[in-house]
């Protein structure tokens, strides 16, 4: 399609329940699915072996939820956006849902270089499996918030890293703190010049452990300034900024 019209979108999509644990490679090969299935347009590139146009954002750990994952794709030619997010919901596996789509600027930058921070609620317990003592998890908050480093180990592509997240941490907060249900912890968390992930920062906190929670907000920043991804590098739409 070299020289074609293009015709960008980008969908907001959630990701919840038992399909939680769909690996990212997985994932992509149904919602792939799902565009050819409902016969869209798809632009596809050029070469020897064509695939379709389709750039997804930052990966989701398998085993979470999320109500904020986002992916751009190309067509060929105008879709309906009215109908497009029922259409693709209905030919993917139940718990990912299409909830939004925007017409995208021809010259925005791509979800994974866009995006700069995110937003986990995450239930926290212990080492035993146990909901985490309350008393224990705000003493560890208070620590790391107040702490001018935090190291954690991570892992990539079978390397272990010693690495220091306190300045990806933007907020910690317990929204959750009754006898009986366990404690969740909000994370505000940078993802340049490289993120982490929930289960990495919970033992960085104390005797901690973090094996599920919801990716709530995804933001692209832009002079300071939070928005949607829906909400900014689109059209037709009025870009609002969201409270920090």
């Amino acid at each position: 399609m070299r020289g074609g019209a293009r015709f960008p979108v980008r969908l907001r999509y959630t990701k919840r329940g038992k399909v939680r644990f769909l690996g990212h490679r997985d994932l992509a090969r149904n919602l792939e699915r799902a565009f050819r299935v409902t016969r869209l347009p798809l632009a596809f590139s050029e070469g020897f072996s064509p695939h379709p146009k389709i750039s997804f954002g930052l990966a989701l750990t398998t085993g979470f939820e999320s109500d904020a994952e986002y992916l751009d794709v190309d067509f060929r030619e105008a879709v309906d956006l009215e109908a497009l997010p029922a259409a693709l919901s209905t030919e993917l596996p139940e718990g990912i849902t299409v909830a939004d789509a925007a017409w995208l600027d021809d010259r925005a930058p791509a979800l994974q270089e866009a995006v700069t921070a995110v937003v986990w609620e995450v239930p926290v317990t212990d080492q035993h499996g146990e909901p985490a003592g309350a008393a224990a998890l705000r003493a560890a908050v208070s620590a790391a918030l107040a702490a001018e480093t935090l190291e954690c180990t991570q892992v990539r592509k079978g390397r272990s890293t010693i690495v220091d997240i306190r300045p990806l941490i933007r907020r910690l907060a317990i929204v959750n703190q009754t006898d009986r249900d366990p404690r969740v912890l909000l994370m505000d968390l940078a993802t340049v010049p490289k993120g982490a992930k929930p289960g990495e920062v919970m033992p960085a906190l104390g005797p901690f452990t973090a094996d599920r929670g919801v990716r709530t907000h995804q933001f692209i920043e832009r002079d300071g300034v939070r928005y949607e991804p829906l909400d900014v590098d689109t059209r037709a739409r009025v870009a609002h900024a969201v409270a920090s």
